[in-house]
């Protein structure tokens, strides 16, 4: 099965793309990225914080069916232009990747659909290609394919 989230990542570098076209409308592809409750559906993980806004911070968190912490993220929001651009750190807790830089770009393509284009950089490019060894694409493909079907959702209401 062809993944529909595209990942270039060029040798030797520090960074990668990430690019998918959704079949939503620009609106509420940028909404899949700054309101909790919808992040918290398609990410599969509880929204702790996310102020929205520049020098703003994000949490998530999952747990376990027994309540156990398995993953935590955290950053801070540098830049949130509406329906254009996110930038904002990323840090894994616990993860040996360290913070990444990560600059979401959402792009009109037609009334009913949009692009999402993320450069993604991280400290050096070893820390990446640790990343890439993981079964990223197939994970950031589920997550984008999770995206589209329950914002679809919301295009109906």
């Amino acid at each position: 099965m062809e993944l529909k989230t595209k990942i270039n990542a060029e040798d030797g570098k520090q960074e990668l793309t990430i690019t998918r076209e959704f079949e939503l409308p620009l609106a509420l592809l940028f909404k899949a990225f700054t309101e909790p409750e919808i992040i918290e559906q398609w990410m599969g993980t509880k929204v702790l914080k996310l102020e929205c806004k520049k020098y703003g911070s994000y949490q998530f968190e999952t747990s376990d069916p027994k309540g156990n912490v398995v993953f935590k993220a955290n950053g801070v929001i540098h830049e949130v232009s509406p329906n254009r651009k996110i930038t904002r750190t990323f840090e894994m807790e616990n993860a040996p990747f360290g913070v990444q830089l990560e600059i979401c770009e959402f792009e009109h393509v037609t009334e009913g659909t949009s692009k999402l284009n993320m450069h993604v950089i991280y400290e050096s490019g070893e820390k990446r290609d640790q990343v890439l060894k993981l079964p990223f694409a197939q994970g950031i493909n589920m997550a984008h394919n999770r995206l589209q079907d329950m914002v679809s959702k919301l295009k109906q209401l």
